[in-house]
């Protein structure tokens, strides 16, 4: 049991630390706690926001069902630095420590990192965001930090500090007088999912290039669209992708894992993502669901999808305000997003696979079946995918109707051989210091991508022919590597590079 001591009169200040969020970025933040004479109050102060004026209340109620005295005197928090505004529950552990330690009931020298939300009873409820703000804590040299039990995985799978898990706030106060320590918590193990995919590309038949497409996608991290009639598999093959995916590294898990933390969908069973994300959302959802925003920021699908894939389907359906605001986090691999008061930047290195019909009818080009679409229908409904989006997606390939005949025989290729293909392709694009060829800096291009034989006459070719933008160009270059890197060669012959020039012609 904790003693409790008796409420003095003299004034008292203490201090806790706690650590705010800012989209993917965490600071520390000193919980600065004064209790001095006067009508009792209790004011909170530091740009905080609901939430945390909220734990005013929380904190009361919490103390006082955990056997606490709540000083009956004039109190107030200080959120420091305060001039970037907080928000969230994460704070309230450290406003009850530092109140207990102000107000004379609690004395011990430890100062840990305490992230956790309270309960009216005194329990410890786990907040989002734990990893980046253990992770933050770890890099400026805390060396113990204290959360909810929920989230003790999660904070575990951080290097460098002890990491300790409590269920109530009595054990967090009688853990910090030294009564009755918290055990400390180990990262359990995170291996790759070993289930078999959903759908494997051994179930597919034929669409022999889209299936290369998808390959070299996979392998290079290039963003890829189906263009093809209805039923002609292209979801099928599109939900096939996941399963060629390479298995992530640690730092590409980690990165991932931070996003989700941050929206709060990771969970004590699932501290660190064991997949590569695989994100499809409907074609009715918001810029902002897409891409990120609302009041603080959210992460969006693009982000959530980050170092994994993007789905979308019947792409023109999508709002045009949600398709333009996919230029940015395309092209540089993050998103910005800018609010009143508020700013964060999240990742979005993602691979977009989006599939669409040619026209409207969905039969423009079939030849088994009319297209009932005049020509400037089908012109008004393929601008709905402006030049600049298309611009940024590498490979465009048809997927037409295949014969009733093959319908009946999948491929001798199964997910796992084509996998394997890609993992050598990505451990040949590591030894340039990139985690995918699609990530390859104009600075480092040139080096890394040498053309032999007659491959130069080609590209000036192609360039003249095609109208090749220079995004367009670079873009070519970076999948003619890739093609290159699955055939196991150092240098890009005329083959890779024609093979990748027809994947990046209109359609």
């Amino acid at each position: 049991m904790v003693a409790v001591a008796a409420e003095g009169t003299a004034r008292g200040l203490a201090t806790a630390r706690a650590c705010a969020l800012w989209g993917l970025d965490a600071q520390l933040v000193r919980v600065e706690v004064d209790v001095a004479a006067g009508l009792p109050s209790i004011h909170v102060v530091g740009l905080a926001d609901a939430a945390i004026l909220e734990a005013r209340e929380r904190v009361r109620s919490a103390l006082r069902n955990s056997g606490f005295e709540f000083p009956l005197r004039r109190i107030t928090v200080n959120l420091a630095p305060a001039d970037r505004r907080k928000e969230g529950t994460g704070f309230d552990l450290a406003i009850a420590i530092g109140v207990l330690r102000a107000s004379g009931q609690l004395q011990t020298a430890a100062d840990p990192l305490l992230v956790g939300e309270l309960a009216l009873d005194g329990s410890l409820r786990p907040v989002r965001g734990c990893l980046p703000r253990v992770a933050a804590a770890a890099s400026r040299g805390v060396d113990e930090v204290i959360v909810a039990r929920e989230n003790a995985a999660e904070a575990a799978a951080v290097d460098g500090l002890a990491v300790r898990a409590a269920t109530t706030l009595r054990e967090v106060v009688a853990h910090l007088a030294l009564t009755a320590p918290l055990a400390l918590e180990s990262a359990e193990p995170i291996g790759e999912a070993t289930s078999a995919p959903d759908i494997d590309f051994a179930d597919i038949a034929g669409q022999a290039s889209a299936r290369r497409a998808l390959e070299i996608a996979a392998a290079g991290a290039h963003n890829v669209l189906l263009v093809g009639p209805p039923g002609t598999g292209k979801t099928l093959l599109a939900r096939a992708f996941a399963g060629i995916l390479p298995a992530f590294t640690s730092r590409e898990r980690f990165e991932a894992s931070v996003v989700h933390s941050v929206a709060g969908l990771l969970g004590p069973d699932r501290p660190l993502l064991a997949t590569r994300p695989y994100r499809s959302p409907h074609h009715t959802l918001s810029a902002i669901a897409l891409v990120g925003g609302a009041s603080p920021p959210r992460p969006g699908e693009v982000s959530l999808a980050h170092r994994g894939a993007l789905f979308l389907d019947e792409l023109p359906e999508y709002p045009a305000a949600a398709l333009e605001a996919l230029r940015e986090p395309l092209e540089d691999g993050r998103i910005t997003i800018s609010r009143a008061g508020a700013a964060a930047t999240y990742p979005a290195r993602t691979i977009l696979v989006a599939a669409m019909n040619p026209c409207a009818c969905g039969f423009f080009g079939d030849p088994e079946r009319e297209c009932r679409c005049l020509p400037d229908q089908v012109a008004r409904y393929r601008a709905r995918i402006s030049g600049p989006l298309i611009d940024r997606i590498d490979l465009r390939v048809g997927v037409p109707r295949i014969e009733a005949a093959a319908l009946r025989s999948g491929s001798a290729e199964t997910s796992e051989v084509i996998r394997e293909r890609v993992e050598r392709a990505r451990q040949a694009a590591r030894v340039r210091g990139v985690l995918a060829n699609a990530e390859l800096p104009l600075s480092e291009l040139r080096r890394w991508s040498r053309l032999s034989g007659g491959t130069h006459e080609l590209l000036e070719l192609a360039i003249a022919k095609d109208r090749l933008s220079s995004r367009g160009y670079h873009r070519v270059i970076r999948v003619a590597r890739t093609i290159a890197d699955l055939d196991a060669s150092a240098e890009i012959a005329e083959r890779h590079l024609a093979e990748a020039l027809a994947l990046h012609r209109e359609l």
